[in-house]
């Protein structure tokens, strides 16, 4: 079989992508003419960046789907011409560094490691840690990132509930669901995790009403969306030691503007967007197993549920 795959995305990720992506399709036995450019009519599948100058999809009339390079798919999502199906990128590199990620990071908490790292020499303060066992994490969304990440922070000992829109079922998980659910989980958060997807009905999920449903001194950790969090009612959490700490990878403008509050606000930490990344080798992997499905006739990975935003 042979076809025609469109690598719609910037020219940096064209110099990333080329070898990985003509490997990781040839691997799968499928002859593909892979380019930057061809005439829309005789292009079978899209790898696509909703970065890219392709914002017009009609013209595709022969293309089966589109293959996201992003975990995230709000940019496109939405694209009226986009008739087609569209995959979103789960890969194994993805979803371990965001475990990596927020692993790293509530342990860092946990441990008071800034007081240690941050301390004055000669001082000597002995005090020992909390342990997992009696610290509550909450994470918010459980797809295949909030899943991983949940089970991760069950492995190493703490109480982990899971939050997400429709109920789940997961081993070593508490797992609720809806708006009660949501004030439950909030109020069992001694460290809350962030990772909905970005859609109208997770827009400002923390806000002024939902930061003071969490325990007092609550940590904060958004390597998810911007949008999930009202920056604003944040920052007035933070000033009355509501929320304890914030740790924040993803904010509603990137990068974050230089004289935006978090920079200078004391027990927030930022992060350039950097808790997962898709690396090439991997994410090369899960396009070409969406183009062998689709070219027998199989379903697709990852398929977007238009109607849920993600």
């Amino acid at each position: 079989m042979s076809v025609n795959v469109l690598f719609a995305a910037t020219e940096a990720r064209w110099a990333e992508y080329e070898a990985p992506l003509r490997d990781a399709i040839a691997a799968i036995g499928v002859e593909a003419y892979i380019a930057t450019d061809m005439a829309p009519e005789i292009v079978d599948y899209i790898v696509y960046a909703p970065n890219s100058a392709v914002q017009d999809f009609t013209t595709y009339t022969r293309a089966k789907a589109v293959l996201n390079l992003w975990a995230g798919v709000e940019a496109v999502v939405g694209n009226e011409t986009l008739k087609i199906p569209l995959c979103r990128m789960v890969d194994p590199a993805l979803t371990q560094g965001m475990v990596e990620w927020v692993t790293g990071h509530v342990l860092r908490l946990h441990l008071g490691m800034d007081a240690h790292i941050g301390a004055a020499p000669g001082t000597w303060a002995p005090v020992a840690p909390p342990l997992s066992f009696d610290t509550r994490v909450t994470v918010l969304g459980l797809g295949e990132l909030g899943t991983a990440c949940a089970q991760a922070l069950a492995g190493l000992g703490f109480q982990v509930t899971g939050w997400s829109r429709s109920q789940k079922d997961i081993a070593g998980i508490t797992c609720l669901s809806g708006p009660d659910g949501l004030t439950e989980a909030l109020r069992r958060a001694d460290y809350c995790v962030l990772l909905l997807p970005k859609t109208p009905a997770t827009e400002n999920t923390l806000n002024a009403e939902t930061l003071a449903l969490m325990p007092h001194g609550a940590r904060i950790l958004n390597p998810g969306r911007g949008p999930l969090i009202d920056d604003d009612a944040l920052l007035v959490a933070l000033a009355s030691g509501q929320i304890g700490h914030a740790t924040l990878d993803t904010f509603r403008v990137e990068p974050l503007p230089q004289d935006h509050p978090f920079w200078t606000t004391p027990n927030v930490t930022i992060t350039p967007h950097v808790a997962s990344e898709t690396r090439a080798a991997y994410s090369s992997k899960t396009v070409a197993e969406n183009i062998r499905r689709g070219e027998a006739d199989e379903t697709f990975l990852y398929q977007v549920d238009r109607s849920a935003g993600y």
